[in-house]
């Protein structure tokens, strides 16, 4: 029984063992996944601004920072990491400063304006339009809000959301996935020595109660002693 229970145990922590060099496996992978992160935004040069305060600014004002903020956070219901957000290091490299960053942008082209310039009459629904410059005001349309059949709101939306809008709101959003998905693989790792380490102790107990001598105990001995009885 007590051999049983030895190879039993060596067993659990050969297991135990594998779990933790799958750990370190998957530590390393996720630090490399972090230290590309850092050098693609460091290359990009990304940063957001802050003042000496060690607030969020955006053009030199902190309305604006709160705007975007209010934008990322209540319109799109994002939990952003306040620890994220850190002046000492402002490279945009977290998830939460990618999605603020993906705000910004998406915030400017929803409160901006455009100038279309028609350069003949066109009528569209029984109203014509004359040739000539208009000022059009985004108002908080997306993509998909504008009337792209309308002469003039066809024409702002592909300026206000123009293919490089749509193509640095991608990066950012593809940079902001990538951190949430390092971040889970660092749990993970964490899973997996935690779990490793449970094992090596339950197998090594194994081994440590197989090798403990049996304790030997013997009854006490009772002694009987008839008494005769004389009538």
């Amino acid at each position: 029984m007590t051999k049983r229970l030895q190879t039993l145990g060596i067993v659990l922590a050969v297991i135990g063992l594998g779990f933790l060099v799958g750990s370190g496996v998957a530590y390393a992978k996720v630090q490399d996944g972090y230290d590309s992160l850092r050098a693609f935004s460091a290359a990009q040069n990304v940063e957001l601004s802050y003042n000496e305060q060690g607030q969020l600014t955006d053009r030199g004002e902190t309305e604006g920072a709160e705007a975007i903020m209010a934008l990322l956070t209540d319109d799109w219901n994002y939990a952003v990491v306040e620890s994220d957000l850190d002046p000492g290091d402002p490279v945009v490299n977290t998830a939460s400063e990618f999605m603020y960053q993906m705000a910004t942008i998406n915030y400017h082209t929803l409160n901006g304006t455009q100038t279309v310039v028609l350069d003949e009459d066109v009528e569209y629904n029984g109203e014509v339009f004359k040739a000539g410059s208009y000022e059009f005001d985004v108002n908080g349309k997306y993509w998909t809000d504008f009337d792209r059949e309308h002469p003039i709101e066809g024409i702002a939306r592909e300026q206000a959301w123009s293919g490089t809008a749509h193509g640095l709101i991608a990066e950012l959003g593809v940079g902001a996935v990538t951190h949430s998905a390092l971040q889970i693989g660092l749990a993970l790792s964490g899973l997996l020595a935690g779990l490793g380490l449970t094992i090596i102790l339950a197998g090594m107990g194994l081994v440590w109660v197989g090798k403990a001598k049996p304790v030997q105990t013997t009854a006490p001995v009772v002694e009987r002693t008839g008494q005769r009885v004389n009538d």
